[in-house]
């Protein structure tokens, strides 16, 4: 830990820095799986979809910035290279074998589906052990990552 005047107790910022830099690796291994589906989608959308996972992956690299300064403003150290991603991201790996964009779109749903229900339930624990700060980051997350999905799912064919 690095010396702060945070006033929360290091018990407290200590499970705060474990949980977040849980989310920070999986915020990093949704942003690639994004920009995976960015750079290999087709299909007669192609412009609009192609454009939307650019922006989709900027919001969740605006979400990963914000986790890992909250870990450093908490005395912690951010956890955000790629090999930790790769180790500790709860994310199921991004399918390589797509191209078609409805199955992009449902691909990125789902990992953006996953990423939210567990920032969700972060935001519970972190209230439960007393950091309502960071809570409130993580709802302002759960929000945006809500928003995303629902302009990924809007791009699905329920034909």
């Amino acid at each position: 830990m690095h010396p702060t005047h945070n006033t929360l107790s290091e018990t407290v910022r200590i499970r705060s820095i474990e949980l977040l830099n849980k989310h920070l690796a999986a915020a990093i291994d949704l942003q690639a799986q994004v920009k995976q589906a960015h750079w290999n989608v087709r299909g007669p959308g192609f412009i609009g979809i192609h454009r939307l996972f650019d922006d989709v992956a900027g919001k969740v690299g605006t979400y990963s910035d914000m986790i890992a300064e909250r870990v450093g403003g908490l005395g912690g150290a951010a956890l955000g290279t790629v090999q930790t991603a790769t180790r500790s991201s709860f994310l199921i790996p991004y399918p390589h074998d797509i191209g078609d964009e409805n199955q992009h779109a449902f691909a990125v749903a789902g990992s953006l589906a996953a990423f939210g229900q567990s920032v969700r339930g972060a935001n519970e624990q972190a209230a439960g052990f007393g950091d309502v700060d960071t809570a409130d980051m993580l709802t302002d997350i759960s929000r945006g990552i809500g928003q995303q999905l629902w302009l990924v799912e809007s791009h699905i064919s329920r034909t």
